[in-house]
């Protein structure tokens, strides 16, 4: 009965901690940690590599595709492109 309790408690919670990617994020300085914290935030990633010596990440989440473009020194989204 415990188990389902916490099991209930975690699906409700999970919602709200996911938050929005901004260009005034700071999601890392690797690839690893911009994918890690896109994920957290409930992006699903589905593809990342280095452009132009950014951190570039497209992701998903609730139907909504975009792309954000990170500083690997700073972790700053340097571009964020949401498509509809």
């Amino acid at each position: 009965m415990r188990k389902l309790a916490l099991i209930a408690m975690i699906a409700f919670a999970t919602p709200a901690l996911a938050e929005d990617v901004t260009n005034d994020s700071i999601l890392g300085t690797t690839m690893e940690e911009v994918k890690t914290s896109l994920s957290t935030m409930g992006y699903e990633v589905r593809k990342a590599e280095m452009e132009d010596g950014n951190i570039e990440v497209y992701f998903v989440r609730d139907g909504k595709m975009g792309e954000v473009y990170v500083n690997p020194q700073t972790g700053a989204v340097m571009k964020l492109k949401l498509k509809d």
